[in-house]
């Protein structure tokens, strides 16, 4: 880099603005940065490639904390990539939302009294597009907020026609292999959307609900009979048995004989199965196995019936009783009434809090129901994606949740695919008219008068896709020969089951895919070799955030406020591995101050001549110049190690202490006396000054875009911080002389700081003082900035010393001998030791009555009374210490 002329350096400072004001800059320059290309891919590039797919948010919504964490996460991960010779593509695009978009449109033809029946099917649909059409756009201008640095012209859509030609594929390719069939199974159903909903659709919330136990069978004790307990009194229109365990002495005689319903008036077998807990309740269990995924499976294990006794809107049905056409929760308060009316109910718990699961998109309890769906068999495919991160193919970051990944994929149930809605991926299947089935691909037709399913796919089903549907499978793609497989897949651990699982399972199924594996070796293809998992936002109390406790941040309010920078630091600065991270107006406000202090710091360098360049001779450099050039260094190799494990709290931390502490609060203070001790020394202090601000401009880039690209081209006068070089090592061996005898100095200037404080001087104030023993410590060189810095002036030929203060370093101990006659005003001072004399005597003698009582003594822990011990102690030392600064001013 070619150094800059000092007077050039000060006229670049003139082109900044008198402080930073991130609203004024920040979308300027990140359509600067896009329309320069920086963020578009290359195919035929060179250089080595680096791909992150982004985790598509919903068409439907806003991006909210946890997308913002994620965002700056993988910005600053590509952002570096970029920085260090990759060839970076960072995909964007996003989720067509089934649900949850079907829903938002079904509201606002509600408004208008109108329904989706009213339109049918295609028309609606259209409705649909154009919705998506007007609202897409707004998560695009958020991530621009944010300064996302994607590849805008590659930009995805799951319902996009490349995508749903990839989804046809895949699932014809699963349904030929036998991987993909029909059954009636439990599915979580909402009787609102009337379509089954998947496990990440549900919330569980706990709710006062009632625990009823009733009579099955004779009202007589002396007669066959037994107590069940329940939540859902409706369900047991649909009961087929009562469980007992096998081993239950109580009810060993009743197994296999029949029991008289209440309400239908049927014999109900009672059964043994080892699923029931004889500890709790009664030990007995009413099994309902068309409403309940435990009692369904005790269903299959015993070949019971499994009558559906709720419609799609969760109403009773087909029971056969006064109940139907009742929607379940009055069914649930008449029945009871009935029950109790006829001295069947032996026992009422209420409130009885319990887990309820409501549907996430409209509000409801979800209803377990027997269900005629499509679904996937996951044995192989989970199995795969385990083996994947067993045999190290995909790492798992950290390595923390690596258990709970395998617990999952061995574990996995076959996962329900069908939804029963408009919107979405149509489900390829044809029926023909003598009940012939014909899974159709991509361009297939089927016979004229075949009726295709109604239902569409899960959403999961085409997001899985996602690492290479988005870059043009199932044909050969230029993106997919560079970029894939992906580098790193950014997401948080609270869908690593949800949607890693799935990824991870179709990745793995067309691992061997000639198209994925051509040119590399024909070895199979994971769909990313890392996976880094990080925590959920919580609030400053370390709450989660949600709509329903009100303590949600809107990302866009805090970057009109503090900026993006801010926001981005606040969050990468708190993000650890597996984590989870709370973050409150505080953080923000310490962010902005960080940002500003950088700002600042630099335009002071500018204004002192500073400028990037080859530095000069070591030999010729100060102890100051090695110690700030070295730690540098060491920075620099913390934080590659810091981002190459993922812990980018750690290297955001690193690089704020360096920045904050080290660079402007020790480095460009003792840098003034440099500047002022000759020409050649000013000279050589700009170098190095502008090129260590060079470097941590560079580092810190990709965390703080803004802020860093605006200030490093003032300084450099280069194109762009995104397109330069990411700093290297020097090859330099560490100076420990002048690390030493920088430490020293500031423990110095530390001592004399902290002294003038007891003292009671002022800041700003300055004293006269003599220090000896700084030759013998080996800070002569460091003599001006001691004096700058403490403030201290020449001693004169009236010095007289009124304090001292010895300060013992690595080398010697320098006496500090001051002068503060004058310097202090002695009354407001008597006044101010007074009052502290006060709070520690007060202190001193409350601890010292506490140790005195025996009583108290006789019950405290041992650790309450060391802790009480330790107050009286320091107490009693302030008191001394005060007393003898009192006794001091009163002999002046």
């Amino acid at each position: 880099m070619t150094s800059a002329a000092p007077d050039n350096s000060r006229n670049r400072a003139d082109a900044l603005p008198k402080s930073w004001n991130p609203g004024e800059v920040e979308a300027d320059l990140y359509e600067g940065w896009v329309a320069a290309g920086y963020f578009t891919a290359d195919t035929s590039s060179a250089k080595p490639p680096y791909s992150i797919v982004l985790p598509p948010p919903n068409v439907t919504g806003t991006l909210h904390m946890g997308h913002a964490l994620d965002h700056t996460l993988m910005d600053l991960l590509t952002r570096r990539k970029r920085m260090q010779g990759y060839e970076v593509l960072w995909l964007p695009g996003m989720d067509h939302a089934g649900i949850a978009t079907q829903s938002v449109v079904e509201k606002q033809l509600a408004a208008d009294g109108k329904t989706k029946e009213e339109f049918g099917r295609e028309l609606f649909i259209d409705k649909v597009w154009d919705w998506k059409r007007e609202s897409g756009g707004q998560i695009q201008g958020q991530m621009r907020r944010l300064g996302d640095g994607v590849d805008w012209s590659r930009d995805r859509f799951t319902m996009d026609d490349g995508l749903s030609r990839a989804v046809q594929t895949i699932f014809k390719r699963l349904y030929d292999a036998g991987l993909i069939y029909r059954a009636e199974r439990l599915v979580n159903w909402s009787p609102v959307l009337q379509t089954g909903i998947s496990d990440l659709e549900v919330d569980h919330k706990e709710v006062d609900g009632e625990l009823v136990s009733l009579r099955y069978g004779s009202l007589s004790d002396d007669e066959p009979h037994v107590i069940v307990a329940t939540t859902r009194v409706e369900t047991m229109l649909g009961d087929t048995a009562v469980a007992v365990h096998p081993d239950d002495e109580r009810y060993k005689a009743l197994i296999g004989t029949t029991v008289h319903h209440p309400i239908t008036g049927r014999q109900i077998p009672i059964v043994a199965d080892d699923y029931v807990d004889p500890e709790f309740g009664s030990g007995a269990v009413k099994i309902t196995p068309a409403h309940d995924p435990n009692d369904f499976e005790l269903g299959l294990r015993h070949g019971l019936p499994m009558p559906t006794i709720m419609d799609k809107a969760g109403r009773i049905a087909d029971s056969g009783t006064e109940f139907d056409g009742m929607d379940r929760f009055e069914a649930r308060v008449k029945i009871r009434e009935r029950l109790d009316a006829e001295g069947r109910i032996v026992g009422r718990k209420f409130p009885y809090k319990h887990q309820v699961g409501h549907s996430e998109r409209s509000g409801e309890p979800i209803e377990p129901r027997l269900s005629m769906q499509w679904w996937v068999k996951v044995e192989a495919l989970a199995k795969a994606a385990g083996d994947a991160v067993r045999e190290g193919e995909v790492k798992i970051h950290p390595a923390s949740q690596e258990p709970r990944w395998f617990d999952w994929v061995d574990n996995m149930h076959d996962w329900t695919i069908s939804r029963q809605l408009w919107w979405g991926h149509r489900i390829p299947i044809w029926y023909g008219p003598e009940g012939e089935i014909v899974c159709l691909g991509p361009g297939e037709e089927a016979p004229e008068g075949w009726v295709q399913d109604p239902d569409v796919l899960d959403t999961w089903f085409s997001s899985g896709l996602w690492p290479f549907s988005t870059m043009g499978w199932p044909d050969a793609t230029e993106e997919l020969a560079e970029f894939y497989p992906t580098s790193v897949l950014v997401t948080g651990y609270d869908i690593l089951f949800f949607w890693v699982a799935r990824m991870m399972m179709f990745g793995m199924y067309v691992s061997d895919d000639p198209v994925l594996t051509a040119g590399k070796g024909s070895q199979k293809q994971v769909p990313f070799q890392d996976v880094f998992l990080h925590g959920l936002i919580r609030d400053q109390h370390g709450k989660k955030m949600s709509k329903s406790r009100g303590n949600g941040i809107d990302p866009l309010d805090w970057i009109n406020a503090y900026g993006a920078d801010a926001l981005r630091f606040t969050l990468a600065r708190g993000a650890q591995p597996g984590g989870d991270l709370s973050v409150g107006e505080a953080h923000a406000l310490a962010s902005r101050s960080f940002v500003t202090k950088l700002f600042n710091a630099t335009k002071f360098a500018l204004m002192n001549g500073a400028r990037s360049g080859e530095l000069p001779p070591r030999k010729t450099l100060t102890d100051a110049d090695r110690w700030i050039v070295d730690r540098l260094d060491q920075v620099r190799a913390e934080v590659d190690a810091a981002f190459d494990a993922y812990e980018f709290g750690k290297a955001c931390e690193a690089l704020y202490h360096f920045a904050w502490d080290e660079l402007c609060d020790w480095y460009l203070e003792l840098s003034k006396v440099q500047f002022a001790e000759s020409d050649a020394r000013a000279e050589s202090t700009a170098v190095v000054l502008g090129t260590v601000l060079d470097a941590v401009l560079r580092l810190l880039h990709p965390v703080i875009p803004f802020v860093t690209e605006t200030l490093w081209k003032t300084l450099t006068g280069g194109e762009s911080v995104v397109i330069a070089p990411w700093p290297q090592a020097s090859g330099v061996a560490t100076d420990e002389v002048a690390a030493q005898r920088v430490a020293d100095t500031q423990r110095l200037i530390t001592e004399i700081r902290r002294f003038r404080g007891d003292q009671g001087l002022a800041d700003k104030q300055k004293v006269k003082a003599r220090l000896a023993g700084l030759d013998k410590a080996g800070l002569a060189g460091f003599a001006g900035s001691v004096a700058n810095l403490a403030r201290l002036t020449e001693p004169g030929e009236d010095f007289a010393t009124t304090a001292e203060v010895e300060v013992r370093l690595s080398g010697a101990t320098v006496t500090v001998e001051l002068d503060t006659s004058g310097a202090i005003d002695l009354d407001a001072e008597r006044r101010r030791l007074e009052k502290d004399l006060a709070v520690a005597q007060k202190d001193l003698d409350q601890t010292t009555a506490k140790l005195a009582n025996d009583a108290f003594l006789a019950k405290a822990p041992q650790p309450v009374v060391d802790k009480i011990t330790g107050r009286r102690d320091v107490a009693a030392a302030e008191v001394a210490r005060i007393g003898a600064r009192l006794a001091e001013l009163s002999a002046k």
